[in-house]
């Protein structure tokens, strides 16, 4: 099995609003000293870089990726036909064409049959494919979770769903010591198709136990690979290679994305489940970021964009393994490095972001990478103490701009 490759864990940066005004950063070269690059207008009036100016330094590709980045289409529907879809209809649709593909695709997990799912993902399935396929489980993670994966082992793949991402840590062990595990222990004799899917990080109100980001605990374990989707394009997408994929996956929803409408393409398409998405091309910062944040991301964009900034924002997407093929082109270019996100500060996805590239392009930084992460702290019910535990735009702006100083 192609096992996705483990990141090493490492130390962020620090920054939060209550200090940014306190940090400076020393630099090799400013921004207007940069060369080699020239700047287009596109049609919504937006600067981009034209990557056929850059340098020899840019262009240069890591030979030592975690990931490769094939060719591939691009993930642009301004300008196709298609069908708009909520988010948690896409992932219904892209499900329903892979039940309808493949017979060995079945859906387990609590409320998933007639109810339809807690939030409607898996609505009218029962009905259409029956309830051997779509099966009502008890409320028993750990049970349930561990038939899936036998499931798998036989020659199904099965779609588990998680009524909430916290539920699953009853189903760490067998995540762990099974689905991440058996075709390595195995010696190749069995594969383990899983999908483990499921809403989860801060809504609105929610308490800290339907409120946690959990993308660093599975992180941890070997075998297993996680993306999370943030349009309703790449959710039908990543749904659709998740089903696909002979590794197990943990595939992240965000609880405030659902109802997300998006047009999608009428013609059948599958993402690659280690690939990045460039949302925004830019120069003068890399913004790193994934699931509900780049929307935050993209909202101190604009504002940045009025100062004078120019920066290049990417959805990481693939969780484990990282793409390092992209992300490592765009720090070639810009040299400073900002990851967003809603997982915590101690051992999250940002820390071992950070370790990656450290490890892998430190030559090419003209500055520390600055990490903006939720608190470590459960998060409150209340809202006002709710919002300041989450990364907000105000504070992605004063980050790039200390960091580009």
């Amino acid at each position: 099995m192609a096992a996705a490759v483990t990141q090493g864990i490492g130390a962020t940066a620090a920054l939060s609003s209550a200090n940014s005004n306190k940090f400076q950063f020393t630099t090799r070269r400013s921004l207007s000293e940069r060369k080699g690059s020239s700047f287009v207008i596109r049609s919504d009036g937006n600067p981009r870089v034209d990557l056929n100016q850059h340098s020899n330094r840019t262009r240069q590709l890591v030979t030592n990726a975690v990931s490769t980045k094939p060719d591939s289409a691009s993930a642009s529907t301004v300008s196709k036909p298609g069908h708009e879809l909520l988010l948690f209809e896409a992932l219904r649709e892209g499900l329903e064409e892979e039940m309808d593909r493949d017979p060995h695709v079945c859906v387990i997990g609590e409320d998933v049959g007639h109810y339809g799912g807690s939030y409607k993902v898996t609505k009218g399935l029962a009905d259409k494919y029956g309830d051997l396929r779509v099966l009502d489980t008890p409320i028993a993670e750990n049970s349930f979770t561990g038939m899936a994966i036998g499931a798998a082992m036989t020659g199904l793949r099965p779609v588990v769903e998680g009524m909430n991402m916290g539920f699953l840590l009853l189903a760490f062990n067998q995540i762990s010591n099974n689905c991440g595990m058996l075709h390595y222990t195995s010696g190749g004799q069995f594969k383990i198709p899983v999908v483990i899917r499921g809403p989860g990080g801060v809504g609105r109100q929610l308490g800290a136990e339907h409120s946690q980001r959990l993308e660093s605990y599975f992180q941890s374990i070997p075998g297993i690979q996680m993306v999370a989707c943030s349009t309703a394009y790449n959710a039908k997408g990543l749904m659709k290679a998740a089903i696909r994929s002979e590794n197990p996956v943990i595939l992240f929803e965000h609880v405030l994305l659902y109802n997300l409408k998006e047009r999608i393409p009428d013609e059948e398409y599958v993402l690659n489940l280690e690939e990045a998405e460039m949302v925004r091309p830019g120069e003068h910062v890399t913004i790193l970021t994934y699931s509900r944040m780049r929307y935050h991301v993209m909202q101190a964009a604009k504002t940045l964009v009025n100062k004078g900034y120019d920066p290049e924002v990417i959805d990481i997407r693939s969780l484990k393994p990282f793409d390092l093929y992209t992300i490592g082109n765009s720090v070639k270019k810009t040299h400073r490095v900002i990851i967003v996100e809603e997982c915590m500060r101690t051992g999250g996805i940002g820390a071992s972001l950070t370790a990656s590239i450290n490890e892998n392009f430190h030559d090419y930084l003209d500055a520390p990478i600055v990490c903006l992460s939720s608190q470590d702290v459960p998060t409150p019910y209340a809202a006002s103490l709710e919002e300041w535990t989450v990364v907000q735009p105000a504070q992605i702006v004063a980050a790039v701009e200390q960091l580009c100083q």
